[in-house]
């Protein structure tokens, strides 16, 4: 049974510790306000429970903690995120809340209740919902972080949820809040966010590098000890003020890491970094850094390559810190990052712990922060293309290094990695990026794609005549350009439309062919074009001749009318699954236990025993996909309500393509041996086998047909054993 004087104790225990983290900043009638908040959702919320049981009102509650303790915000902020829900759950309006709050909270409250209504085929209610937070971007920040402390609550008791949402939630989260929250400097929250994603959608994984971090946590606190003990002593002695952190990579890095360089978890060398955070004052900032630098390197021999100097050019989202990777007496490179307090908690609060230091600061120079939010704004207000592409857009802007270059004249400009000249004309002006030439750079010509180095120093050509074409889109990174240059074309096509649909008007008289709907269809399919204006614009740039529309396209009995169209996709799709050994009973799709037709995905090929799940598409119906699919990200997080729970049914003696990898060192036998084991000891049929023999190293992939994961499983553990073998997994 439910005890309600638990419970309100519970609420209470959770409200005062709020109290507790705002009390420095309070000022004013700020307490009362708070108190008002709270008493307003725990009213509005009194008859709700979340999914796992509890009081509804500990959501609310638990995020406003986040807000206050891991992001850093004051008064508006708790009282926004006490009742960010209210108006969504309840009858309040928001001039109720501005009444009551005034009109910055009402704002913000605003910006974080969902948008709802009808949505065309083609957009997502989730893309829309991201586009309209992020347009509020442009009036208060805090709607954005806000939110992130929504979600990372809601991440973080994700148990409670089906399947199905835990999927598209875990989803949503990578595609759009870790980067976010990257974006903004919440390096944490990123971290956690990440981890809590790879829990929900590859959990064997997970559990598993979680419980080698686990065994090694002994070993590695002894490691941290010996490394930092001379540089403490060292420290001490020239009077620094000082505290010394090591802490473990997070899951998902270290996955990342396994992932790109194909190493295994022992391989990795800089499992964790030591951070040494000093007590100093602004202005010796700097110099104290290097000095720290110096005291380390003494005692340890620095690798040249990874050498990061954050602190004389600071990150876009305003991190600094000062990096380098030493190695240590037992042979281990270890990373150790340098920094001051004031750095420390911007790196840690991100965007919040700025305004602090701004606030209070000299300096009242736009931080490179607040540039990038600009930059955003800018974006926001001139990107009128649909909000799936708008999504995407937003999104190569958000997990990006910076390059930074010079004008002729020598003011420094950031620019996201691997941007091009075109991008630093679009960057200056947007009218010198629709006339740029050519740019000169450190005074030598180069063309519009030539990728921009840090410290170049880069001149514009422009010139009167010149005008953007399609093959500019692959020469630009940032969506400023791609903005413009899209929105250039889009012009440029409905004007060359128009003039391509009186030619075919034109043509259709002289045919004496009604223009009417059903035959403008014919047309389409005759021709293969997708829509009217495609068809329209082919005729006006000349890649079909208005002469080549006949009269016989619009006669049923005649051979160009029954030539329609040649492709038959689904057929094809069939005779893969066919050969693949793949049909319609192998798995339960949906709540009901009925058969669907479905494909396999071939982007992760997933074979029974994979956490998988099924997603509606307009032309293939469903489609099959591994829950840790590269592209499933991106399904789930646009798309969650085509999402369709997905299991295997119980079935054996059926075979299924599935790839390994396999390493080691290479010696007279080995290949004999392998073989022996995938044919003989399991049965398992083999379908190709390629490997290369380079200095006593060997290098293969190996594809084989298997019943499901198990079956898998028992054949990458027996090839393990193998002499000679170092590394064998499984690939897509």
């Amino acid at each position: 049974m439910i005890d309600p004087e638990v419970e309100r104790k519970e609420i209470l225990r959770h409200y005062r510790r709020i109290l507790k983290y705002a009390k420095p900043f309070l000022k004013g009638n700020d307490a009362k306000i708070i108190k008002k908040a709270f008493n307003t959702s725990v009213e509005a919320h009194k008859d709700m429970r979340r999914k796992s049981g509890e009081p509804y009102i500990l959501h609310p509650l638990a995020v406003a903690q986040i807000v206050v303790e891991e992001i850093g915000l004051g008064t508006t902020g708790i009282v926004a995120a006490l009742l960010h829900d209210v108006v969504e759950d309840t009858d309040w309006e928001f001039s109720d809340i501005e009444r009551e709050f005034g009109p910055k909270v009402a704002k913000i409250v605003e910006g974080l209740t969902k948008i709802s209504g009808v949505f065309e085929y083609g957009t997502s209610q989730q893309a829309e919902n991201f586009r309209k937070m992020l347009l509020t971007l442009s009036d208060d920040v805090r709607v954005i972080l806000i939110k992130i402390a929504d979600r990372l609550h809601n991440m973080r008791t994700l148990d409670s949820m089906p399947r199905d949402k835990q999927l598209k939630i875990a989803s949503e989260t990578m595609y759009l809040y870790a980067p976010l929250a990257h974006r903004l400097g919440l390096y944490a929250i990123k971290s956690e966010l990440e981890d809590l994603y790879l829990k929900y959608t590859d959990t064997e994984t997970y559990k598993d590098i979680s419980n080698k971090i686990r065994q090694t946590k002994s070993s590695r606190n002894k490691f941290i000890r010996d490394f930092i003990t001379p540089i403490e002593e060292e420290l001490g002695k020239h009077g620094f003020e000082f505290e010394i952190k090591g802490r473990p990579k997070s899951i998902y890095s270290i996955l990342k890491k396994i992932k790109k360089q194909n190493i295994t978890f022992d391989e990795i060398y800089d499992l964790f970094a030591i951070r040494i955070i000093l007590n100093v004052p602004l202005e010796s900032e700097k110099a104290a850094c290097w000095q720290v630098y110096s005291i380390v390197t003494d005692h340890y021999q620095p690798n040249p390559d990874r050498l990061r100097d954050w602190v004389s050019t600071p990150k876009a989202n305003g991190y600094e810190s000062l990096h380098t990777t030493v190695m240590s007496k037992t042979g281990q490179w270890v990373e150790v990052q340098i920094r001051s307090k004031r750095m420390d908690e911007i790196a840690e609060k991100g965007y919040a712990a700025h305004w602090k230091y701004k606030a209070g600061g000299p300096s009242t120079s736009e931080t490179a922060l607040e540039q990038w939010i600009n930059k955003v704004r800018e974006m926001l207000e001139t990107n009128d293309s649909n909000a799936l592409e708008f999504m995407d857009e937003f999104r190569k802007n958000l997990f990006v290094e910076e390059v930074f270059v010079f004008t002729p004249k020598g003011d420094l400009i950031i620019l996201p990695d691997k941007s091009t000249t075109l991008d630093f004309a679009f960057d200056i002006h947007t009218q010198i990026g629709m006339q740029c030439l050519g740019a000169k750079v450190n005074q030598k010509l180069v063309p519009l794609s030539y990728q921009l180095k840090n410290g170049d120093q880069v001149e514009i050509l422009t010139s009167q005549k010149q005008r953007p074409t399609e093959e500019w889109l692959k020469f630009v990174t940032t969506s400023k350009a791609r903005a413009k240059i899209k929105e250039y074309l889009r012009d440029e096509k409905r004007l060359k439309a128009e003039e391509g649909k009186a030619l075919v008007e034109k043509r259709l008289a002289e045919l004496k062919i009604e223009n009417s709907h059903h035959n403008l269809n014919r047309l389409l399919v005759h021709f293969n074009v997708h829509s009217l204006p495609e068809f329209y614009y082919r005729i006006a740039s000349e890649k079909i001749e208005p002469n080549d529309i006949i009269a016989d396209i619009f006669d049923p009995n005649s051979e160009a009318s029954k030539t329609l169209s040649k492709f038959e996709p689904k057929e094809f799709d069939k005779e893969v699954q066919k050969a693949r050994g793949i049909h319609s009973d192998m798995l339960v799709i949906g709540e009901n236990t009925e058969k669907f037709d479905y494909k396999i995905a071939t982007c992760c090929n997933p074979i029974p025993g994979d956490d998988v799940f099924g997603f509606q598409t307009e032309e293939a119906g469903i489609v099959i996909h591994r829950t840790s699919c590269p592209v499933a990200i991106e399904l789930l997080a646009n798309h969650g309500n085509r999402i369709v729970k997905t299991k295997w049914t119980e079935q054996q003696e059926l075979a299924f393509l599935a790839g390994i990898r396999i390493k080691g060192s290479d010696r007279v036998g080995l290949v004999n041996d392998v073989t022996r084991i995938i044919s003989n000891s399991l049965r398992v049929n083999m379908r190709s086998i390629t490997i290369d023999s380079d200095d006593g190293f060997f290098e293969g992939s190996i594809m084989v047909f298997v019943n499901d994961t198990a079956h898998l499983e028992k054949l990458i553990q027996r090839l393990s054993k193998v002499n000679g073998v170092l590394l064998v997994e499984r690939f897509d």
